[in-house]
């Protein structure tokens, strides 16, 4: 396949490297990296698989090689305004535009500027952080869940997962992508959003209300938060609303999932989501995709969520204050 990956952070590094490695025409499209990566390739340093290098072909942002089979999305979610400006370039009648983006709208956002049928998306199970240009830290996990946008699998799908799989990379097939979406945002709304909002303090979280000059604490790992027990708390009740907003708009997630994703999180270690790296490197965060739009899909549905809704209240004047808390 020639495919062609857009958004060469961590995760659109370690995914198109992946690809690369097997013999498919992968093209990095890049801005500030494009001169490392193109001269030294991309480095995998996974705890699981060893020392993987790769040497994809790149483009400077944004220019493009033309049509691709298949164009991967890896941007953050608050560069969406980007997409006519990046995706049109690659993509032909018959080209799969796949957003690895989290949270929700992404899809959606991407069905306005291509055609709806040739959108799809993924969720990605995995843990990485990109420690320099080209270098990308695989912790733990790697699995993709692939849906269509519009309806159930198709032999496109099923393709597409055999060509991940041969890759090395697990990719199961979902019959409802926005179930899974929301299966996924049942473990980052808690370990995102209690990351950065818990720098504010236990106090300020439980009430909702966090004002600037109010010292802030270092962002909290995943381990920090399963091993203190009222942020656990927290969490597993964030994990509840969650599912309680899934329900409701008619995508149903066994309560029992929580505890099972609460289990699944000790195997992370110390974890530092992507949203606490951003929070903490003063970056925008993805907010409005991951807390925001959950909250209104909630509103909608009159699901009460107040653990949420502190939440995003914190978090909220977190973003308006521009801080970034203190390092470790």
């Amino acid at each position: 396949m020639k495919i062609a990956v857009i958004g060469c952070g961590a995760l659109g590094s370690y995914y198109g490297a992946l690809l690369s490695r097997v013999g498919h025409e992968v093209w990095f499209q890049l801005r500030a990296d494009h001169d490392v990566v193109a001269r030294d390739g991309v480095h995998i340093s996974s705890v699981r698989d060893g020392d993987l290098h790769a040497r994809p072909k790149c483009l400077r942002v944004p220019e493009s090689a033309g049509p691709v089979d298949l164009v991967l999305i890896g941007l953050k979610t608050t560069a969406n305004a980007e997409f006519a400006r990046l995706v049109p370039g690659w993509v032909g009648l018959q080209t799969a535009v796949l957003t690895l983006q989290n949270g929700l709208g992404n899809e959606e956002a991407l069905a306005r500027i291509v055609a709806p049928e040739q959108v799809l998306g993924g969720l990605c199970l995995v843990s990485l952080n990109r420690t320099a240009p080209g270098r990308i830290r695989h912790i733990d996990r790697g699995t993709i869940l692939l849906g269509e946008h519009l309806g159930g699998p198709t032999d496109r799908t099923r393709s597409l997962a055999t060509a991940f799989e041969a890759a090395g990379i697990p990719c199961e097939v979902c019959p409802d992508l926005r179930q899974a979406r929301w299966r996924k945002l049942v473990w980052n709304i808690p370990f995102n959003g209690l990351g950065v909002a818990g720098s504010s303090g236990l106090d300020s979280v439980s009430r909702g209300q966090w004002s600037p000059g109010h010292p802030l604490d270092p962002a909290l790992s995943a381990k920090d938060v399963l091993e203190t027990p009222a942020w656990r708390t927290l969490a597993r009740e964030l994990m509840g609303e969650t599912i309680a907003i899934a329900t409701a708009l008619g995508h149903p997630i066994d309560p029992a999932y929580a505890d099972a994703e609460l289990e699944r999180t000790v195997t992370m270690g110390a974890y530092r989501p992507s949203t606490v790296i951003d929070f903490e490197m003063g970056r925008p965060m993805e907010l409005d995709a991951i807390f925001y739009e959950p909250q209104r899909q909630a509103r909608r549905t009159g699901t009460p969520t107040p653990r949420l809704d502190t939440l995003c209240a914190v978090l909220r004047g977190l973003e308006a204050a521009g801080v970034r808390p203190p390092s470790q």
